[in-house]
């Protein structure tokens, strides 16, 4: 068996969807709301990023692109541009979109920390 790197699943999963990805039109928020759990200490955190701001929870740092949600809809989902870097490692654990309705679809993975995108901030 075939297995496709996990970008071009995510792709194939979104033209999948009901009325594909073409027909399905997003707006941009104004930022986000991401959760971070530190595995080890149970502490949960709610980061509320501007598009283009980041923040510090523990040893990551977290910087929130852009946040869109399907037009019309601000509540029905959101999909949020990461990147998130661990202490002073030069290269991103993690850059890509997040879904807030299918968070293993495209997870952070690291041994201590979980990181989930929740829902976008609208004017």
């Amino acid at each position: 068996m075939i297995r496709l790197p996990r970008a071009l699943a995510i792709v194939a999963l979104c033209l999948g969807t009901a009325g594909g990805a073409a027909a399905q039109q997003a707006e941009t928020g104004t930022g986000g709301t991401i959760r971070v759990l530190d595995k080890i200490t149970g502490q949960v955190t709610d980061l509320e990023l501007a598009n283009g701001e980041a923040a510090s929870v523990g040893h990551l740092s977290i910087a929130l692109g852009e946040c869109r949600y399907p037009a019309g809809n601000a509540a029905g989902d959101a999909w949020e541009w990461l990147t998130i870097f661990y202490q002073a490692v030069p290269d991103p654990v993690f850059q890509g979109w997040m879904v807030a309705s299918a968070p293993a679809l495209n997870a952070m993975d690291h041994p201590r920390y979980d990181v989930w995108a929740l829902r976008c901030t609208t004017p």
